[in-house]
Parts: structure tokens; C-alpha cells; sequence
């Protein structure tokens, strides 16, 4: 019989997810993880599998999460669709131009590091990066039929433009761009909006 787990198991997850967005997955060694999550290594293999399997379990975790803090922040009636979508593009360039550590975003650093070798890293950035565009999407033609965005442009590619924008943002974060030049990018990318 199996003993019982004597650990928080999202305690271990966050701080196994932490390990992995500081140094990468390559750099990232279980010895480093263990003593991060305070676990040995035989329980992190019993508990999770190898580095591999952990890192998917904690990479679809965070992009899980990722998507819902994006319907939080975008859902809602359509009479302030527009400034919702305004709200959440300022948000993340101001987490952004705050990151001092330059960690960047987990959901792009893994997509960059493995997605060309990983079909299942590669899968879960494609669903995670298409279910933030259709959150967009929704809030785009929300702000539409609200009057706030001119209804004869494509939600769609609006908010496609958006997520690039976004991605692009936290890219040049990563890079070290300035603290002002984030917010900047943010307001334009607003201010191009077709309005009525």
C-alpha cells in the first residue's frame, strides 16, 4: 500500500513552476528543484515522474491559470468592453516594466525553449496563445456592439494584433526594455484601434 502524501502538493507545483521560470527547463536541475521544493528527489519522481513530466504539469498549470486570469480581467457586459481591454493591455505592461528580475513570461519562455522539440510544450502554448486570442476576440466585439470600436473592422484580427502586441511587450521586458517604452508600446497599440 502507498503511503499517504505528507506535502502540499500546488505548494510543490508553484514552487517546481518557480525553479523553471528562473533558469529555463535545460538549466533547471532536480537537485535545484528538490531543494526549492523542499522535497528529495525520490519523493518528486514518486509524486510527479521525471523532470520532463513535471515541467509539462507545471507548465499546463500556470498556462491553465494564465487563461483564466485573462477571462477575469476581459469578461463582462459589453458597455465597458472597451475599457476592459484597455485595463488588461496597460495591466501587462506595467507587470511588465515591473519584472525586475527579467524573468519574462513562463508561457513564452517555455514555447521558446522547447516548443521545436516538444510537440507537447508546442501544444500547449498553441491552445493557451489561441484561447487569450479568442478571450480578446470576445472582448474586441463586445467593445464593438458597446459602440467603443468601430464595427466594421475584424474582431478577430484586432484582437490578434493585440496578442502580438502583448507577446511583444513582455519579449522586450525580458530584453530589458524600458519601463517607459513598454507603457508606450501599450497606448499605442490602443490608440490604433479603429474608433466609431
Amino acid at each position: 500500500m502507498a503511503r499517504p502524501r505528507n506535502f502540499d502538493e500546488s505548494e510543490v507545483l508553484r514552487a517546481a513552476r518557480d525553479q523553471f521560470w528562473s533558469t529555463g527547463y535545460a538549466a533547471a536541475r532536480v537537485d535545484d528543484i528538490a531543494a526549492a521544493t523542499g522535497l528529495g528527489k525520490g519523493s518528486l519522481y514518486g509524486a510527479f515522474g521525471d523532470k520532463h513530466q513535471l515541467f509539462l504539469r507545471t507548465y499546463a498549470d500556470h498556462c491553465a491559470g494564465l487563461v483564466e486570469a485573462v477571462r477575469r480581467a476581459l469578461d463582462g457586459p459589453d458597455a465597458d468592453a472597451y475599457e476592459r481591454l484597455r485595463a488588461h493591455v496597460l495591466k501587462v505592461a506595467e507587470a511588465t516594466a515591473s519584472d525586475v528580475c527579467l524573468r519574462g513570461c513562463l508561457l513564452a519562455k517555455g514555447a521558446a525553449e522547447l516548443s521545436e522539440q516538444d510537440p507537447a510544450v508546442a501544444a500547449t502554448a498553441r491552445r493557451t496563445f489561441t484561447a487569450i486570442q479568442e478571450l480578446l476576440t470576445t472582448c474586441v466585439a463586445g467593445a464593438q456592439r458597446a459602440g467603443a470600436i468601430a464595427p466594421d473592422a475584424d474582431p478577430a484580427r484586432l484582437a490578434g494584433l493585440l496578442l502580438a502586441v502583448l507577446r511583444g511587450i513582455e519579449a522586450l521586458g525580458k530584453g530589458g526594455g524600458s519601463p517607459d517604452s513598454l507603457r508606450a508600446i501599450a497606448e499605442t497599440a490602443l490608440a490604433v484601434l479603429p474608433r466609431p
